[in-house]
């Protein structure tokens, strides 16, 4: 554990690395954030396959949600308000009138505290106070990172002293031929998914769950992530590329795996494991407004690829959608994983 930088406000942020032996990975504690992730290709050689920045002080001025962890809900809540108990809840709007990854104080904008860590492990925590984001109730999370045997585990544990929402997820955005290697449609992405929650023109599910059969949001085989992308087809066109929630087959709970993703180029496969309801599969379509990331790459439109695993967005707003409520004292737990295998 090394201090690699301090806020404004004085508060130091630390950093922490992991390593298997063959794979490692840092983490800060600002944001939980996920800086970097080496992984040998099929020549041996180590690349990071994450977007980031090269320092702690540059995720401060952006909302990029590199590597973070974000909650307490993750995506978007339509109109900024819910209802839970018969009680209705106003969130600060962050994204217009909508409300996105807990709008302007969510986990990825704090400094976790250590809970323990070494060389394959580390345990982070923090509180979310009652109404911060605009969310009923104190709110313990934990997020614990373990790598071994080119896995990389995410274990999120949180309880509460009221009824509330808890829907954290990570949003790294993995580009598998190396972060600073341009575009990844040409990279391959299978979701073992068989259903999907079309949107509006704001991404706000509309609260149906459609088939993807027939239509270019059916990733079920692999397939360059690419190659209907740009199809005329409604879901596609507001985003300009995927940005939707998939159901991810299988029963909710479960340990499964949620999506498979390659790169030729590369030869480093990723297996996605989750027991989360969903995931959100987003292609980067916002970068390229100049960012520059990690040794002076500068991502462009499409420059990496998000599998974010969550129950669906705006789901305290649809009662046939899976539940995000957290029952004061009851304890949230769950896990994703992701598994690296050169082909």
């Amino acid at each position: 554990m090394k201090l690699c930088a301090t806020l404004p406000d004085g508060t130091p942020v630390h950093s922490h690395i992991l390593t298997d032996g063959h794979v490692s990975c840092e983490i800060l504690t600002y944001g939980a954030i996920l800086r970097t992730l080496m992984v040998p290709d099929r020549n041996g050689k180590l690349r990071d396959v994450v977007l980031g920045f090269d320092t702690a002080e540059k995720y401060t001025p952006f909302r990029t949600f590199f590597g973070a962890i974000v909650g307490r809900f993750a995506n978007r809540i339509g109109g900024s308000r819910f209802t839970l108990n018969g009680k209705e809840y106003i969130l600060p709007a962050n994204e217009g009138a909508n409300q996105l990854h807990s709008g302007p104080e969510g986990f990825d904008c704090m400094v976790w505290d250590v809970v323990s860590a070494d060389d394959s492990s580390i345990t982070l925590k923090t509180t979310s106070p009652d109404g911060q984001g605009g969310f009923p109730g104190n709110l313990d999370m934990q997020v614990r990172y373990t790598l071994i045997d080119g896995e990389l585990s995410i274990e999120y544990e949180g309880t509460g002293d009221a009824d509330t929402l808890c829907n954290p997820t990570n949003h790294a955005y993995f580009n598998l031929s190396g972060q600073d290697s341009g575009s990844v449609e040409q990279q391959e992405i299978q979701l073992c998914a068989s259903y999907y929650t079309p949107t509006d023109a704001f991404l706000i599910p509309t609260g149906e769950i459609a088939p993807v059969e027939g239509t270019p949001m059916d990733l079920r085989q692999p397939i360059a992530i690419g190659a209907r992308i740009d199809e005329d087809f409604p879901a596609l066109n507001g985003p300009k590329g995927y940005d939707h929630n998939w159901a991810i087959d299988g029963e909710a709970g479960q340990f499964r795996i949620g999506a498979v993703a390659y790169s030729p180029e590369s030869g480093i496969a990723m297996t996605m494991y989750t027991d989360r309801p969903a995931v959100q599969f987003y292609t980067g379509n916002g970068l390229g407004m100049g960012i520059k990331g990690k040794d002076g790459a500068e991502y462009v439109s499409r420059g990496g690829f998000c599998l974010e695993t969550q129950t669906f967005p705006d789901a305290p707003n649809h009662d046939n959608f899976p539940s995000a409520t957290l029952l004061a004292g009851e304890k949230f737990y769950s896990k994703t994983s992701y598994k690296f295998e050169i082909r």
